[in-house]
């Protein structure tokens, strides 16, 4: 055995994640680790974004700091990191502008570019390249101690393409409907090769302590129906395929894999059939339709309150909450539901109303 862990004291999402009926659903949400924490402010310090994910010891205080404001209320941890380490992996420069975002200062332009032909021909080693996240995570597991499980996760090849030739954050996605429109085949390339990248780099984390996985297609909505086929969808499958197999050949159990195809509402259906354990939905479902639509299927649905509601009264997440609840049968279900955001928190968000909103869960989910 690679890494020796303590034993598990809360399986909860494993258990959900897997399908099995839950005693409650179990509860984590996206970015809670992050910059609306007063704490987190003070272990990042001085350092940029991703000098604190490139330091284990700072990445796993920071990853450990909402276990344990929220003890006993969350059952996950996610590794503190970023989407943007396989770029960075396949030699790009990617830098955390403050109040801006993330900003590459060579995009890649076209495939007539030289970067692209670097980037397409280069052999990238994530073991080697990405080795600080996985001792992040090894050192994260051993100080978790069997409180929670720890996500791993990666970008998904489609977001990583836009974040790649359009240089950071955009509106308008003009260089990335370029490439799928102009460039269809190079696009393709470049997103299988992310995509093989992605496997690995997930086999890697498990082997590292990660009991969970997570892929975030961010900018899956930004893709047309026809496109979302082309563009996505082949890609998210290959990862869903080849990551068990990977894990095979790794000497590793296989473990529960989440998608999160955000804003690509029309594609609920087609995510379903993926080959992920899971699906994220973002807050534009009725949760009740979402149920209908999965069927009969052995899917389990994550998500989904606006995150927007936190900056609400106590009655309104009380209201989402119960919504929620209602939504996804849990009453009658008492499975198929991880409880999430609709998406990470933002930066503004008062601590103590994501308590209140975690204390709901628990409050309305209870077995009577």
């Amino acid at each position: 055995m690679e890494h020796s862990f303590a034993p598990m004291q809360n399986d909860l999402i494993i258990r959900a994640a897997w399908g099995e009926e839950v005693e409650r659903p179990p509860i984590w949400v996206m970015r809670q680790a992050g910059r609306y924490l007063p704490e987190y402010h003070e272990a990042k310090g001085t350092r940029d974004f991703f000098e604190c994910c490139r330091d284990p010891e700072v990445s796993s205080t920071i990853t450990l700091q909402p276990i344990e404001r929220f003890a006993g209320l969350i059952d996950a941890a996610i590794i503190f990191s970023d989407i943007l380490v396989i770029p960075q992996a396949m030699g790009m420069v990617v830098e955390m502008v403050d109040k801006k975002g993330p900003h590459f200062p060579n995009p890649l332009k076209s495939p007539t570019d030289g970067q692209y032909a670097e980037v397409m021909a280069r052999d990238v080693d994530v073991s080697k390249e990405l080795d600080y996240v996985y001792k992040a995570i090894t050192l994260t597991r051993k100080k978790l101690n069997g409180r929670v499980p720890l996500i791993g996760f990666c970008g998904a090849p489609w977001t990583l393409l836009c974040y790649m030739v359009e240089g950071g954050g955009t509106k308008v996605f003009k260089e990335s409907k370029t490439w799928v429109y102009k460039y269809p085949e190079e696009a393709k390339a470049l997103l299988h090769k992310i995509a093989v990248l992605c496997v690995e780099y997930l086999a890697l984390q498990v082997k590292a302590g990660a009991q969970l996985v997570q892929v975030f297609e961010s900018w899956a909505g930004e893709l047309s129906p026809s496109s979302f086929k082309k563009f996505s969808q082949p890609y998210l499958a290959y990862i869903a395929k080849h990551l068990p197999i990977r894990l095979k050949e790794l000497g590793l159990d296989p473990v529960p894999m989440i998608v999160f195809p955000k804003g690509a509402w029309y594609a609920l259906d087609a995510a379903c059939d993926l080959g992920y354990n899971a699906v994220s939905l973002d807050w534009l479902y009725a949760p009740a339709d979402a149920v209908k639509t999965v069927g009969d299927r052995p899917i389990v649905l994550q998500g989904n309150a606006d995150p927007g509601v936190l900056y609400g009264s106590r009655g309104s997440i009380t209201e989402t909450v119960q919504e929620m609840v209602d939504g996804f049968g849990w009453a009658t279900r008492k499975k198929g539901w991880i409880v999430n955001l609709g998406h990470g928190i933002t930066p503004f968000v008062n601590p103590e109303d994501l308590k209140f909103f975690f204390q709901e869960i628990h409050r309305l989910t209870k077995t009577q």
